[in-house]
């Protein structure tokens, strides 16, 4: 690993600002936000950012530690299925004759923890000399593996300054019993089962202590604990090392147990040096494919490595049985569920930076289709209708009520209405086929689930005797309105999703007869029905005024009571519990503009200048209720040529989760803004369109930007493309792959690997407001 190395050739965090995030002291107040934004991942395996020393006793609290895809509910009635967190297994304490070390998170007289975003490693440093006894420097390093997903390693090394008495060290697993039936306790080994979704786990550990180099023997062992006495003496070096290797079983008579003792035994041959050595280098893959280089405004750089880091520990290629939950493995809000979030807010930065990874999430909702299928059943649709919340088994899992502001029970309608899921599953898919040209996914999966989606809007837009068809009765993604009939989001992506299912039945009947064959029959898809849909589609009512091109958010939404939200600058609650809900319900203050996730997502459904016009006319009606709307706003804001305004809503984004002042972070991180970050950047500020026939750039860069490089992946192609503010030039590098096209401000260039292309561009003139 970079960076100074610890005495004892223990690794340290690197230097460079740009790639570190520090926090000095305790501040209890922060500390749950701050396990979440210091939480280190794989996509299997995560581990949230707790303290590395334990406390005495009444104060330890398990580092909460999720694997991927172990799900489970309570067994009573209305039930959630959540994500269940396994056993602890960073426990470590220093002993002395009169108990712990350390008796309060506070006791620390130094506590400083680093989070490596560039090594994908949590560091800490404390001291300790309250006790007259013995002063102790503490540092450690933990890490989840990239390059091996089931491997967690703990490096833990304590340097004698002052005292010479008698201490030990105890390292142990917490919260064995939390959630989890016991199947056995070895002293390497547990594994533990869900109490009803018939899940298996197992967790093979070993732990060794050296004094001064030399390994000293355990003077106690348990099952899953060990302990070690010594006496101290100042300038003694203690290194204290763990691994744990973790597997999940969905299959109730499958022991895991073996296969992660195989993986243990994988990782103490080579040693904790050459695992820490190749998940180095994964990371180091990871970020030159994915990196964001922005010169000349340190803090967005460290805005976007921050997103960066996370979306590349958040996804795992090697499992189709999972996919991203709204707080990646970082915390426990919403149980893991996994929403629309993933494919509209994580599957860009997924596809354009790592397709095998976008692959594996879509094919998650293949696998969960059937699911989707009688969810559309049971509400008497055809198609598939995909879970509003989803987890293992294709049901819906969303919550029936929640807890309001005002401690009232609220029932939770998201599960039945908000159903324009399926159009944003569909959405995904499709983005992903023409990024890759993965055809063989669009025959095993991606056509299917086209057809079924699009199957389910045409059974949902119901004719009635205006000659339009209608969706009635739905909630948006502004949450704030229920009920409502025709919102302009739900039915313009379920016209689109209809279109793409026509358009790929069209192909398939062109390209791939057989497998046509084979599919129409498997859905028994019909050319009536085939007809019906595009019936559909050409009819279903959108609500835009042909005239200005202004889409009225649904049926009805104009006539609200319009509030203006300036009045309510530098509120700290969200305006449905400022406003009430009825009254909110009753204005034209939306939680996040359906409208403007359409200008993000369907730009060519805006013509002209109904683009301006909606965005100038809903922005300031948003109230961003949700993590979701700042960067979606944003990304608007800079195709718009509004780089300063798109730039606060990068910032106020970013600030969800770093700034210091909130604590919107206690239940783990928001993955989707994070994404939003990404893409905000890379569609919003590069101006970057995916086109049939290339890639297009359209640079509009914030004027602080002096620079803007990243790296995309098109088609088999790699591509490196640098924006220079200066001189209004891009620079575009084909790293691998066939020569292709690439449009600059509205010009085609031809892109070959003989040379690199330099291409100026017109600056955009600011949008007026």
């Amino acid at each position: 690993m970079t960076g100074p190395e610890m005495k004892a050739g223990i690794p340290g965090p690197g230097a460079d600002p740009g790639w570190t995030f520090c926090l000095d002291g305790y501040d209890p107040l922060l500390e749950n936000s701050v396990e979440s934004r210091f939480a280190i991942s794989n996509g299997f395996l995560g581990i949230r950012g707790a303290r590395a020393t334990s406390r005495g006793q009444r104060w330890i609290v398990p580092a909460r530690t999720y694997v991927a895809g172990l799900f489970d509910t309570s067994g009573t009635e209305h039930a959630t299925t959540g994500l269940v967190p396994a056993a602890d297994w960073l426990r470590f304490r220093i002993m002395m004759a009169g108990g712990p070390l350390l008796h309060h998170p506070g006791d620390m007289s130094s506590h400083h923890m680093t989070l490596d975003v560039r090594q994908g490693a949590l560091f800490s440093a404390g001291r300790h000399f309250d006790s007259p006894d013995l002063g102790i420097q503490v540092r450690t390093l933990r890490l989840a593996s990239i390059s091996d997903r089931a491997l967690g390693l703990q490096l833990i090394q304590m340097e004698i300054e002052q005292g010479e008495v008698d201490v030990a060290v105890e390292a142990s697993f917490e919260g064995v019993e939390l959630g989890l039936v016991i199947d056995r306790l070895d002293q390497d080994l547990g594994t533990w089962r869900t109490r009803h979704s018939g899940k298996r786990l197992a967790m093979a550990t070993t732990s060794s202590l050296q004094i001064d180099g030399r390994d000293l023997e355990p003077a106690a062992r348990g099952p899953l604990t060990w302990s070690w006495n010594w006496k101290t003496r100042p300038g003694q070096i203690a290194t204290f090392q763990r691994f744990v290797a973790v597997v999940r079983s969905d299959a109730p008579d499958l022991d895991p147990g073996p296969e992660a003792r195989d993986k243990l035994g994988s990782a103490r041959h080579v040693g904790w040096q050459d695992v820490v050595a190749a998940h180095k280098a994964a990371w180091g893959r990871r970020w030159h494919n994915s990196d964001v280089e922005v010169d000349g405004d340190a803090k967005a750089q460290r805005m976007l490595r921050f997103a960066l880091y996370h979306l590349n520990g958040a996804a795992n290629p090697a499992d189709e049985r999972v996919s991203i939950g709204a707080r990646a493995l970082t915390g426990d809000n919403y149980h893991g569920h996994v929403f629309w979030d993933t494919e509209i807010f994580l599957l860009p930065f997924y596809i354009l930076t790592w397709p095998e990874a976008a692959r594996t999430l879509l094919m998650y909702r293949f696998h969960l289709l059937n699911g989707a299928r009688a969810k559309a059943a049971a509400m008497g649709w055809r198609g598939a209708l995909y879970p509003w919340e989803s987890a293992d088994t294709g049901a819906d899992v969303t919550p029936e009520q929640v807890i309001g502001p005002d401690h009232r029970v609220i029932a939770i309608l998201c599960g039945k209405l908000e159903q324009h899921i399926s159009a944003d599953v569909a959405y995904a898919v499709w983005q992903y086929w023409q990024a890759t040209g993965d055809d063989a996914f669009l025959l095993e999966a991606g056509a299917e689930i086209l057809l079924e989606t699009g199957r389910f809007w045409a059974s949902r837009a119901q004719r009635e005797a205006d000659g339009r068809c209608h969706i009635r009765g739905v909630i948006g993604p502004d949450e704030y309105h229920e009920h409502v009939d025709d919102n302009a989001y739900t039915n313009v992506m379920a016209r689109w999703n209809i279109r793409r299912a026509l358009d790929i039945a069209a192909l398939l009947r062109e390209h791939w007869p057989v497998r046509w064959i084979s599919l129409a029959r498997h859905l028994g898809l019909e050319d009536a029905e085939l007809a019906q849909w595009l019936d559909v589609a050409e009819t279903i009512a959108i609500g835009r005024d042909p005239e200005t091109g202004l889409f009225e958010q649904f049926s009805g939404y104009f006539a609200l009571e319009d509030i203006d939200l300036s009045h309510y600058a530098g509120r700290s609650v969200p305006m449905d519990v400022v406003l009430g809900r009825e009254r909110t319900q009753a204005s034209q203050v939306v939680k996040q503009s359906d409208v403007v996730a359409l200008l993000g997502l369907l730009p060519e459904e805006f013509a002209g200048a109904a683009a301006e016009t909606n965005f100038r006319y809903y922005e300031p009606r948003c109230s961003h209720g949700s993590s979701l709307s700042p960067a979606m706003h944003g990304l608007v804001a800079a195709r718009l040529g509004d780089a300063e305004m798109a730039l606060r809503y990068l910032r106020q984004t970013a600030a969800i989760d770093l700034a210091e002042t909130h604590v919107a972070a206690d239940g783990g991180i928001h993955i989707a803004a994070l994404g939003g970050i990404w893409m905000l950047a890379v569609f919003g500020f590069a101006g970057l369109t995916l086109r049939n026939d290339g890639i297009a750039i359209d640079p509009r860069l914030p004027a602080g930007w002096d620079s803007m490089v990243f790296r995309i992946q098109w088609r088999g192609r790699h591509l490196k493309i640098a924006i220079d503010q200066a001189n209004q030039s891009v620079e575009a590098t084909l790293e691998a792959g066939e020569p292709m096209a690439l449009t600059v401000g509205g010009d085609p260039h031809p892109l070959g690997r003989a040379a690199m292309l330099a291409v100026r561009f017109r600056k955009p003139g600011a949008a007026s407001c």
